[in-house]
């Protein structure tokens, strides 16, 4: 785990602000200069067209100052995975995501190319592909991949998008329920509840939570907790 360098964003973008720009300090520090170009996947887009994510994320990265290859316009995509400096993966629809993750063979091509210490960029969807499974996410199953297992670059879930707003009048669970039930039948499983503005920033063995917001903590026998930015973090990796 020593080479891993991982930004995983609960999301990309904040009602009102331009698309990654809450991110953008985060990712520009993350990348430096020693990145020219990134690898970029689209395949969470459903509704949004790759061609068109990947013209948007293309015109955003390059004003960050890096090129940028779609995997889905690569002629080799393990080619372009290999020789990119970054990997990029966009949020959309998980299920979606991972799909066509397993169906392209990319999915291990990528987790040997992260452990191996390729910087890991991904928002919502890209983070949730980061922890070993994708069961918790919020999306619906648009489709059903050949497993909910995933890259599992941490040991830890992420619930991108956390909240535990509860709308007046709606008598459903809160997220936090939701997340309980989660940890009832996977015991073994801590799960992160990374809310919008948050992220988590790994290097090596250096976890950190950065943002304007706590994350909440889930864990099999203990009542849900609150870390702040800045609070160490080293035990979701043990």
């Amino acid at each position: 785990m020593s080479n891993l360098r991982l930004l995983l964003l609960s999301n990309s973008t904040m009602a009102g602000e331009q698309w990654l720009g809450w991110p953008e300090p985060h990712i520009v520090d993350f990348l430096d200069t020693a990145v020219t170009s990134v690898f970029f996947i689209p395949f969470a887009g459903v509704r949004l067209s790759w061609d068109d994510y990947a013209r948007q994320a293309r015109e955003r990265f390059g004003e960050m100052g890096y090129g940028l290859v779609s995997a889905h316009e690569a002629t080799d995509p393990l080619a372009a995975l290999e020789s990119a400096g970054a990997v990029v993966i966009g949020g959309g629809n998980t299920y979606h995501l991972l799909n066509e993750l397993y169906a392209r063979g990319l999915l291990l091509a990528i987790r040997k190319r992260v452990l191996e210490g390729l910087p890991y960029v991904g928002w919502s969807a890209g983070s949730n592909v980061a922890c070993p499974t994708i069961m918790t996410t919020n999306d619906m199953p648009v489709v059903e991949p050949p497993s909910f297992k995933a890259l599992g670059l941490l040991p830890v879930q992420i619930n991108p998008h956390f909240t535990d707003a509860q709308p007046p009048g709606l008598a459903g669970e809160t997220r936090t329920d939701r997340l309980m039930e989660f940890i009832e039948v996977n015991p073994q499983v801590t799960v992160v509840g990374l809310p919008e503005g948050d992220l988590l920033h790994l290097e090596g063995y250096d976890l950190q939570l950065a943002g304007s917001h706590p994350a909440r903590i889930f864990k099999k026998g203990k009542e849900p907790w609150d870390v702040q930015p800045g609070d160490p973090l080293e035990f979701l990796l043990s």
